[in-house]
């Protein structure tokens, strides 16, 4: 009876370090590109956020690299393109630009026009995420979402809106596509001045155009109820020019929910439109495809040899975990 007392109090510290580990890890962000050439990520915190190890990096076609956020972080990610950067790190890139001149970003945003996703982990509460086109657009980016509770649904733009954008919006050869309200500045379409309320500012035949090409991302400043999605203790992959045949494969109800404004007056649910970043993180880079990391059943090994880029959705792991250690906690009563 001593026995099974040690190993039932044993099997409840087990657990409930696994529950208090899970709380306080956030979410782990992934990256994939599966674009055809090299796409360069930027990370942008918001006021009061930490860095998550980098700021921009530089990611392979076929890669794939992760880092883990805390709860209570916010921020966004964009990706950019046509990158040149020489062996010191100095350079610019065509598209999504953060200004800084290097790879990392050091807490400037992305120039418009560009893809954002946009994230806020809550604290024991839902994450809000979107994927927006309100600066407008420049790689088909999918946010899928890997365990966690709610409604859970995947978002983004697989499209590729440069093939359809109008002339007015167009940047250079068709590398990216402006919103109206970059090329134009008018306030009906910033949505600013006497336009600065849903009421007054409504979808123009440009955002409608963004719309119609991927329903679940914003469109434009006011666009909530279509757009901003929620989940708990999930973790995310942010994946670049995604596939069309596998992306939107969650199957769960995909109705967004409507929020109230945030700091910036857009209404979005995710995050405010400004931010700084401070503190540090870490995040660990892999070469290999995306494809084989999620073929890669040995994530028990993985964990015992240190080799952590094998482990893509590590709250999967966790799940099982506790699981386990719950039906282990449970099995000696079972017996008496």
């Amino acid at each position: 009876m001593d026995l099974l007392s040690s190993c039932s109090h044993s099997l409840i510290l087990t657990f409930v370090l696994l529950l208090i580990c899970r709380d306080a890890s956030g979410a782990i962000f992934t990256f994939v590109n599966k674009c055809d050439s090299t796409v360069w990520p930027g990370i942008l915190a918001n006021a009061g956020s930490p860095t998550l190890g980098s700021t921009g990096f530089e990611l392979p076609k076929g890669s794939s690299r992760w880092f883990q956020a805390p709860t209570g972080w916010s921020g966004r990610f964009w990706g950019r393109t046509g990158c040149n950067f020489d062996a010191t790190g100095q350079g610019t890139c065509s598209t999504g630009d953060c200004g800084s001149d290097q790879v990392e970003c050091n807490g400037a945003g992305a120039a418009p026009p560009a893809t954002l996703a946009e994230f806020t982990l809550g604290s024991g509460t839902q994450d809000f995420y979107d994927v927006s086109l309100v600066d407008g657009y420049n790689l088909p980016m999918m946010v899928d979402v890997n365990g966690g509770t709610g409604t859970c649904a995947s978002t983004g733009c697989v499209t590729d809106l440069n093939q359809q954008c109008p002339t007015e919006l167009r940047v250079g050869n068709g590398d990216a596509c402006k919103s109206a309200c970059e090329a134009f500045g008018s306030p009906e379409y910033c949505c600013s001045g006497s336009f600065n309320a849903p009421t007054a500012c409504r979808p123009s035949v440009y955002s409608q155009m963004f719309k119609s090409a991927c329903p679940r991302s914003y469109s434009y400043a006011y666009d909530d109820a279509t757009s901003t999605f929620t989940c708990s203790g999930a973790d995310y992959t942010i994946t670049f020019c995604p596939s069309s045949g596998t992306s939107l494969k969650n199957t769960r109800d995909s109705s967004p929910i409507t929020t109230g404004n945030t700091a910036d007056g857009s209404g979005s649910g995710a995050v405010s439109q400004s931010g700084t970043e401070s503190g540090t993180e870490s995040g660990t880079e892999s070469g290999s495809g995306s494809s084989a990391m999620l073929a890669d059943s040995s994530m028990l090994a993985a964990l015992a040899t240190g080799d952590s880029t094998r482990i893509l959705y590590p709250s999967s792991l966790i799940s099982i975990l506790i699981n386990a250690a719950a039906t282990a906690l449970i099995f000696p009563f079972l017996r008496l």
